[in-house]
């Protein structure tokens, strides 16, 4: 294993973690909620009078806020090393897990750890672990 250390980043990693633990922190106790993608969304599509806005803000700001950024430099390229149809089944998985896990990395992840929540301390290792095990698979086994 090798570090790519042109890409190694550990300080605007740090800042990022610090605003995304800072962001998830003022949404649950200035508005009560957790700051989960999943339930966030899931919201809108079921909305309840009343509970529209604030996760409305929230979307927006999640897609805004690359948009303000690339008005100062240039957006990163990803790479992604599969076709349409591996990243629609991707998407159909993680969408299936996070019905069956009750919330999203970011939900379980990020605020349910913070919390110490035994159900979130669960589905992160099970995600984690999932994700280990479909790397080793994918990369080492299959030869991908």
């Amino acid at each position: 294993m090798t570090i790519d250390w042109n890409a190694f980043s550990p300080w605007t990693s740090l800042a990022g973690g610090v605003v995304i633990g800072i962001a998830a922190a003022m949404l649950i106790l200035l508005n009560g909620r957790i700051a989960g993608i999943s339930g966030v969304l899931g919201g809108l599509l079921k909305p309840v009078r009343g509970d529209t806005a604030w996760r409305a803000a929230f979307i927006a700001g999640l897609v805004g806020a690359p948009l303000l950024y690339a008005l100062f430099t240039a957006l990163p390229r990803p790479q992604i090393d599969t076709g349409y149809a591996g990243l629609v089944a991707a998407g159909l998985l993680v969408g299936v897990g996070t019905r069956y896990g009750s919330g999203c990395t970011s939900g379980h992840g990020v605020c349910g750890i913070s919390r110490l929540s035994p159900r979130s301390l669960v589905a992160t290792a099970a995600f984690m672990l999932a994700g280990f095990v479909t790397v080793y698979i994918v990369r080492h086994l299959l030869g991908a």
